[in-house]
């Protein structure tokens, strides 16, 4: 499958090479000091490709396998938008409202006092159902994932089928990562629970998908162009306004402590003085997600840049939201 975006230069694009360089020394800086086996990150502008990198090791244990540009990378939470796009899809051909109850597309849904929970108060984290994980049990269960919205209608259309994956096929689990987390002494260990080809093919809709930095940059990209990449028309520009929207304000989070001014799936930087992984020097308008400990991907709808930044070690705060600050300033930094 072609990729959808055309090849480019960071100096056609307008992105300053001198900045992008120091933006690549401070993550190659990262893997020299063993805070991370392995990282991609790409950049995109104007719907062309300016920049795709890699670095270090996809996996070490049992044998140590370099990280290619084609390397898969578990998103987490990246995920998360996703999913959401599969309901905005939904919501542009009819089939539901944003104001909708949950429980009136997903009968049960109702128990334990959850009846009135609308689609909205679930895709921006108030739906009051902070810590609820998907069952081992379920992940065989594709009638109850609908693995195949996302994949048929959203990742296809896109012509993202080579890079963008919630439910990683059993054939394509060799160019996937091994995900880590710092060990007693520092150094990266394998994290088994997510190192299985039942975790890989699951695909769960919250934390369970794989991409290349380059299909998540591209998948941006669409979002910025209003709902449509590289020709082809996936959302309404009207659905795009809508989701994007500050729907949150400046309240705090209750799981993050700060006001991450959501929309419904991603987030938006907003103005005030602290933002989660999107950088403090970003726009606004700014947008995006990121995935526990390891990686964010974002757009700005002021430069039209998109860019994502993935890692395979899942490090704790505070540092994990430190270096994201500081990888994603370096990024805006370089924008003309």
């Amino acid at each position: 499958m072609k990729f959808p975006l055309a090849v480019s230069t960071p100096e056609q694009l307008a992105l300053d090479p001198t900045a992008l360089e120091r933006l690549l020394e401070l993550v190659t800086r990262h893997i020299a000091e063993g805070r991370y086996p392995g990282a991609q990150l790409a950049i995109a502008r104007h719907g062309k490709l300016a920049l795709t990198r890699t670095f270090g090791d996809a996996r070490l244990d049992p044998t140590r396998v370099t990280a290619t540009d084609d390397t898969l990378w578990l998103l987490y939470s990246n995920t998360k938008v996703l999913t959401a796009c599969a309901v905005w899809l939904l919501a542009d051909r009819g089939a539901l409202s944003f104001t909708d109850t949950v429980a009136a597309h997903l009968p049960g849904f109702e128990a334990n006092g959850k009846g009135e929970i609308t689609i909205i108060q679930l895709l921006t984290h108030q739906a009051g159902c902070p810590n609820a994980d998907m069952p081992a049990q379920a992940w065989d269960d594709h009638e109850l994932l609908r693995k195949t919205v996302i994949r048929e209608e959203i990742i296809a259309p896109l012509a993202l089928g080579d890079d963008v994956f919630v439910g990683l096929p059993d054939a394509q689990h060799d160019r996937s990562v091994d995900m880590h987390e710092p060990g007693p002494d520092g150094r990266p260990i394998k994290r088994a629970d997510e190192t299985t080809a039942a975790f890989r093919r699951a695909g769960t809709p919250g934390g369970g998908g794989y991409a290349t930095a380059r299909g998540m940059a591209a998948f941006y990209q669409m979002l910025l162009n209003r709902g449509t990449l590289a020709g082809r028309r996936l959302l309404s520009p009207r659905t795009i306004a809508y989701v994007l929207r500050n729907y949150t304000g400046d309240r705090i989070d209750g799981y993050m402590g700060m006001p991450m001014h959501r929309g419904l799936g991603p987030h938006l930087r907003g103005t005030t003085d602290t933002i989660r992984g999107l950088g403090s020097l970003a726009s606004p308008r700014a947008f995006g997600h990121g995935g526990v400990g390891s990686s964010y991907c974002w757009a700005d709808p002021d430069s039209g840049v998109s860019f994502a930044y993935i890692t395979n070690n899942r490090v704790p705060d505070p540092w994990h939201s430190q270096r994201m600050d500081r990888v994603s300033n370096a990024m805006h930094a370089a924008i003309d």
